[in-house]
């Protein structure tokens, strides 16, 4: 079989370098819309060709590693290809893509999301192994076909991955407060802090908190953008539940309620023993 990439940055990218290690595949292709982020990807190795996208169409396999409005647009040039083919989708958004493919290629469609990445992107930031021993959910898999599913499961669980699968809203709905909200957080914490007169003064004190917490605000505004506006309406509830939370503790620090925020911390301690 032959394999092809839209999008060659990090997913795409550490996608290109798993795959290399399984041998189904006689080669990996990849097409990416800016030609110098193609080249970066052919001098790291990480497709085996670059191909125009109608090249692409002939792939026995492709995988969709772009920003969730270009997926879209992607998804609408993708008619025609065979019934056997297997389009995968690796987005962090699903009822939005899921309801843009046409009836008649729904069995081809395969709705993935790899819990995996960094805040780095482009072809430079792919890595080797990103994938392993990591978590891949599989979104209303019911509805593709049982060739699809099939060959979905042998590739994800030979890149080293443990399938969970969900229905694409409660996907949305759960994965808006531990990947969408953390995200939209970082940006604002990072924006609090540039906002202010002194920024420089006060991020040369920086420590490893602050580091933590700020670390993926480096990520990649444009799929952001699209992440947040595809899950609109359950990243504004996540927001709203952690603003919430946010209030307890304005509350607690302006009444002087010292030992109720030691309860309220003390309960936040617990979540270290689910993760």
């Amino acid at each position: 079989m032959q394999a092809g990439i839209v999008g060659l940055g990090l997913m795409g990218g550490s996608m290109g370098l798993a795959l290399k290690e399984l041998s189904m595949f006689k080669s990996i292709v990849g097409y990416d819309i800016n030609a110098l982020h193609l080249q970066q990807a052919l001098n790291l190795g990480l497709v085996d060709e670059g191909v125009d996208f109608e090249e692409i169409l002939q792939c026995d396999v492709i995988f969709l590693a772009i920003p969730l409005e270009a997926m879209i647009e992607v998804i609408a040039k993708l008619k025609g290809v065979s019934k056997h083919c297997m389009i995968v989708d690796l987005g962090g958004a699903k009822q939005k893509v899921l309801a843009s493919i046409p009836k008649e290629m729904r069995k081809n469609f395969i709705a993935a999301h790899p819990m995996c990445g960094t805040e780095f992107y482009g072809p430079k930031a792919a890595l080797k192994g990103l994938y392993r021993n990591k978590i891949v959910i599989f979104s209303d898999l019911e509805n593709s076909g049982e060739f699809q599913r099939a060959l979905a499961k042998e590739i994800f669980i030979g890149i080293g991955m443990q399938i969970i699968k969900l229905d694409s809203k409660s996907h949305d709905r759960h994965i808006a407060l531990i990947s969408h909200l953390p995200h939209i957080i970082s940006f604002a914490l990072a924006n609090t802090v540039l906002s202010q007169e002194k920024k420089e003064m006060i991020l040369a004190l920086v420590g490893g908190g602050f580091r933590d917490m700020s670390r993926i605000s480096k990520s990649s505004p444009i799929m952001w953008r699209d992440v947040f506006k595809h899950n609109r309406d359950y990243v504004l509830e996540a927001l709203e539940i952690f603003e919430n939370e946010l209030a307890k503790a304005r509350e607690m620090l302006y009444k002087e309620e010292y030992e109720a925020l030691e309860v309220w911390m003390g309960y936040a301690n617990q979540l270290q023993n689910f993760v």
